[in-house]
């Protein structure tokens, strides 16, 4: 599943190559599970076209771009969306990717424009999970309206953090993969922080010892911009991160008596 770090990558991609260009041609998927066009397939497309791309902007797993006019796409990951440039490395994040080579746009193409200087950019999904919309202003409506603050951009200072989950009687991992908690951390970081942290995911947040917190505090800033400076890019992650095991494909061993203790 796509998460913050595959996301950001995505947004830098486009914010490299993208930015000041104005859409020639766009396609929109006739999908009204993942395309969520209110005035019509046609209508969407007729909005991107001749609008220049002013800025890629995130927050948590969901992505806009903001248009030189109104409305902008926004584009919700879910569990395989994905953002492919021709002829550009966006991320080796580990997905469920389509072969760009073999067929371009993809056959899971949601959202597909051809920019005025040939580059040519597409959203693809190939479970049907995630969304494209058109919004006015995205970050003032739901699901972006919804998120807590960015684990990025917008993190909790440590005090905060740790006032938090204080407040909060639910398991340690639960309330991390809370989008309106903190948003962009999904299954693999939660996990990653946790094991790092020697916290157990059922541990209740509320029942943290303050030097617990901290530790986790510190865990979520240390691999949410590692993974973010590498592209998302697995085959740079550190050697020793649970990353590595937990996907049940690469032999190993992993030291588990600390991540499996429960605090009194």
């Amino acid at each position: 599943m796509p998460e913050l770090p595959e996301v950001e990558a995505a947004r830098r991609a486009l914010e490299a190559h993208c930015v000041g260009r104005r859409i020639t041609r766009c396609a929109v998927a006739d999908d009204s599970k993942v395309v969520v066009a209110a005035a019509g397939r046609v209508a969407f497309e007729r909005a991107m076209v001749g609008r220049t791309i002013v800025a890629a902007r995130r927050r948590g797993k969901n992505l806009w771009l903001r248009l030189d006019a109104p409305p902008f796409p926004s584009f919700q990951f879910g569990m395989a969306g994905a953002i492919y440039i021709k002829g550009v490395a966006v991320t080796k994040y580990k997905r469920s990717a389509v072969n760009s080579e073999d067929e371009w746009p993809s056959k899971y193409s949601k959202f597909f424009v051809e920019l005025d200087d040939g580059l040519e950019f597409s959203f693809t999904d190939k479970r049907r999970f995630a969304r494209v919309r058109l919004f006015d202003d995205p970050e003032t409506v739901p699901p972006i309206s919804e998120l807590g603050p960015d684990a990025l951009f917008e993190p909790m200072s440590v005090d905060n953090f740790v006032d938090s989950l204080s407040r909060k009687k639910i398991g340690i991992k639960a309330l991390l993969l809370d989008q309106s908690f903190i948003s962009g951390i999904g299954n693999w970081i939660a996990d990653e922080v946790l094991y790092q942290s020697k916290i157990h995911p059922l541990q209740i947040a509320s029942s943290l010892t303050r030097e617990s917190c901290e530790a986790l505090h510190q865990s979520i800033q240390e691999v949410v911009k590692y993974a973010v400076d590498v592209d998302a890019d697995c085959d740079r992650f550190p050697v020793e991160w649970l990353f590595h095991h937990r996907w049940g494909k690469k032999p190993g061993k992993v030291d588990v008596s600390g991540y499996c203790r429960k605090e009194n």
